[in-house]
């Protein structure tokens, strides 16, 4: 049965440097296991402070690095280079400065890219991506080790937003559009996708994330909060700092 658990840092500077040693080893465990490592990585404000991190940790020398695969869990639609792109802040955090092998890095397309400003067409080509790198015995999916998502103050994971047609999904990928986040179309992994993970962390930081922590964390509908719908085969992580944990009941929390 899959494991859930709960871990509060004091601050998101703790949280940030906690998170990015729980990477390292995840990722030296699946090569030592498996020979190579399969991350999927996500936006915002504390993953570029885990990226960095990272970045930081002389025990990220241990990793080998052209041996990591790196895939996305969502990606605003707009050009390649784009800074509000989560690829370009993931490239100028962490990625650029690594040894990784450009072969086995895969942004999701930008809107200037070969599908142009159709995101369904980018959706469908990242779906054949992932495809096209899945094992034997894997389908349509590769294996993902470790699939990181932030938690939006409505609940949101990736870019699939309560109540959106895209919670519903049942593609490996799917374009959005009319986000109630901007920009408004974007592309994202799915839920079912999104559960096909080894193991999903979902780490935030700040009160303004507590309401749709707690939410999730007491059983929201997996629509009303999609959160709530993420569970890894393996493992589940909340990994959060006390601010976004003030609403999760104390008996599931784990101090550091």
């Amino acid at each position: 049965m899959a494991e859930t658990g709960v871990v509060v840092h004091a601050d998101p500077d703790v949280l940030a440097q906690a998170v990015a040693a729980r990477l390292i080893v995840k990722l030296i465990d699946a090569q030592a296991e498996r020979g190579s490592a399969c991350v999927v990585l996500t936006g915002g404000r504390v993953a570029a402070a885990v990226y960095r991190a990272v970045g930081d940790l002389p025990a990220s020398d241990a990793v080998d690095w052209s041996r990591v695969d790196v895939w996305w869990g969502d990606e605003r639609f707009l050009p390649g280079g784009d800074p509000d792109r989560n690829e370009t802040q993931a490239r100028a955090a962490l990625l650029d400065a690594l040894p990784l092998d450009p072969a086995r890095v895969h942004p999701m397309p930008p809107s200037d890219g070969p599908d142009g400003a159709d995101p369904e067409a980018a959706a469908a080509r990242y779906a054949d991506e992932l495809a096209t790198a899945a094992k034997p015995g894997h389908a349509t999916l590769p294996h993902f080790d470790v699939l990181m998502l932030g938690v939006g103050e409505d609940g949101h994971v990736a870019s699939v937003f309560p109540e959106h047609p895209v919670a519903y999904e049942t593609r490996p990928v799917s374009a959005v559009r009319g986000s109630p986040k901007p920009p408004p179309i974007r592309t994202t992994l799915t839920i079912p996708t999104i559960n096909t993970a080894e193991e999903v962390w979902l780490v935030a930081a700040g009160t303004d994330k507590a309401k749709a922590v707690g939410m999730a964390m007491a059983g929201g509908g997996p629509v009303q909060v999609p959160a709530s719908g993420v569970q890894g085969v393996e493992r589940t992580l909340w990994l959060l700092d006390r601010a976004a944990a003030a609403e999760v009941a104390p008996r599931l929390r784990s101090l550091r």
